[in-house]
């Protein structure tokens, strides 16, 4: 019996293994242009693995305890895990589904995580991360059975878009934040800045570097908010080393000084290269938030990230066959069943190893920019992202100011999609415009998608097309009301 060749041999067409395995050739593409368009996709998205530690590693959980189980955040540690998981999903997806598509924990996703499910009463970091854990297998179980169809079809598209929206707006009030440029107010919910004005050299830097962002963005330079976040921790460490800010707060977290670093002081680390700690690989808890917030709750919180999850992959890799000029005449990609498997397990794989749900990245049309048009690109940017968890150290010393401008950005780039939304038709507008605002305004994803949700069901109702309406939204609005309403019902059934 004769085993298969290695992938470095060449036959006598003169191709190698690598371009026979990866179809290099018969796609149109050489061995040289995927290298670039791995490299290039991985700049492009390599923001995430700085960003991902802000976003869940500085965020206690219902016990007051932050990822990892400490008292104090552990950013390098977070930041090993997301480069982790990037790096073997997204070079999974080169081998299995042979596309230029790379994957890393989904933003929105992971805000939800820590501020939606985390941070409830009694809930562990562990029993959040379960709960991302089903949402994956969940959703492979849609894909492998092909129920994805009816689920897709079930939900309104343009409710959809509001939920990214509406997402983008409380990634940006994050942001703004937690870099100091929104604060409370003693008169007012926010204000600007620490007395109704921008401050202090950690202001500055944010605003330098959100500028910087936008300009390399509107000249089209490839890796922008990447070099903002790198030019912005650069930058920050010279003022603090020439100036002397200092912290915001003491070693007990109360505001000394309202002028200074949010996060961190900003230095030169010990140590540049270290080995990864991937600590975090199997903290997750898979059923223990049904005991902290109930059967009901938990289903909910792993529809929505479901909701927001198993949609954006499949409008992403159609996105990405259609720059490439991969898709059929059906408009789908090649191997379809193959990418939505991989992002599946991706989803399950951010939760077990405790960095939030992994999803498919729009930024791999940037790799696809520069000629990429199979997973040999994709298996180079794993390769990569494999080799920035020695660099975990270099996340510990990144401020807010340097970092959060991003995830303005970000924000910017899902709220350009309301334009898909038909603001003259109320049936859609008005639940919509409920979705959006109610993320940031109450700083819950969650309560955003219910209102959406219920309000939409209640206007068909009233509208006499009740019918139209398909037997899963049904469910869903149903939940959620039980959901809104779980206080006064617990309250009743005590009573009583």
């Amino acid at each position: 019996m004769s085993s298969a060749p290695p992938l470095t041999t060449t036959r006598a067409d003169g191709r190698s293994g690598v371009d026979r395995f990866f179809s290099i050739s018969r796609r149109g593409s050489t061995i040289g242009r995927e290298i670039r368009g791995g490299v290039a996709t991985f700049f492009t998205m390599a923001y995430i693995v700085v960003l991902n530690p802000l976003i869940i590693g500085t965020v206690q959980d219902g016990t007051g305890r932050f990822l990892g189980g400490g008292t104090e955040p552990d950013l390098a540690l977070v930041a090993s895990g997301t480069a982790l998981v990037a790096g073997v999903m997204t070079i999974l997806m080169g081998l299995v589904a042979n596309f230029p598509l790379a994957l890393a924990t989904g933003l929105g996703l992971n805000a939800f995580v820590a501020f939606g499910i985390a941070s409830l009463p009694r809930m562990t970091w562990a029993d959040a991360m379960g709960l991302v854990v089903l949402e994956g297998i969940i959703i492979l179980l849609l894909v492998l059975t092909g129920f994805r169809q009816a689920v897709f079809h079930a939900i309104p598209a343009q409710l959809k878009t509001a939920i990214s929206v509406g997402i983008g707006l409380f990634i940006t009030l994050i942001g703004l934040f937690d870099a100091g440029i929104v604060r409370k107010a003693p008169a007012t919910p926010v204000q600007l800045g620490p007395g109704g004005f921008l401050a202090g050299w950690p202001s500055l830097v944010f605003v330098i570097v959100l500028l910087a962002i936008i300009v390399m963005m509107v000249k089209r330079v490839s890796g922008a908010i990447l070099y903002g976040i790198v030019g912005g921790t650069i930058l920050a460490i010279v003022v603090e080393a020439i100036v002397g800010v200092g912290s915001q707060t003491d070693a007990t977290g109360k505001v000394v000084n309202p002028t200074g670093w949010g996060l961190n002081v900003p230095a030169l680390p010990s140590d540049i290269i270290d080995p990864p700690d991937f600590g975090l690989v199997g903290q997750f808890s898979l059923l223990g938030s049904f005991e902290k917030i109930g059967i009901v709750s938990a289903a909910l919180l792993v529809f929505t990230l479901m909701l927001a999850d198993f949609f954006d992959t499949m409008g992403t890799m159609v996105a990405i066959g259609a720059e490439a000029d991969l898709l059929d005449d059906e408009g789908n990609p090649p191997r379809t069943q193959r990418i939505l498997v991989v992002d599946s397990l991706a989803a399950a794989a951010g939760g077990a190893a405790s960095v939030s749900s992994n999803t498919a990245y729009i930024e791999s049309a940037s790799g696809v920019g520069e000629g990429a048009r199979t997973g040999f690109a994709s298996v180079v940017t794993g390769i990569l992202f494999l080799l920035a968890t020695f660099l975990a150290p270099l996340v510990a010393i990144v401020p807010y100011e340097a970092a959060t401008p991003a995830l303005v950005i970000v924000g910017f780039l899902m709220m350009q999609q309301v334009t898909g939304i038909d603001w003259h038709d109320m049936d859609i507008a008005i639940p919509a415009f409920l979705t959006i605002v109610l993320m940031p305004f109450t700083y819950s994803i969650t309560a955003g998608i219910g209102a959406g949700f219920v309000t939409y069901v209640v206007i068909r109702i009233a509208r006499g097309r009740a019918r139209e309406l398909h037997p899963l939204m049904w469910l869903i609005a149903v939940l959620f009301v039980v959901y809104f309403a779980i206080d006064p019902i617990k309250s009743f059934l005590g009573a009583a």
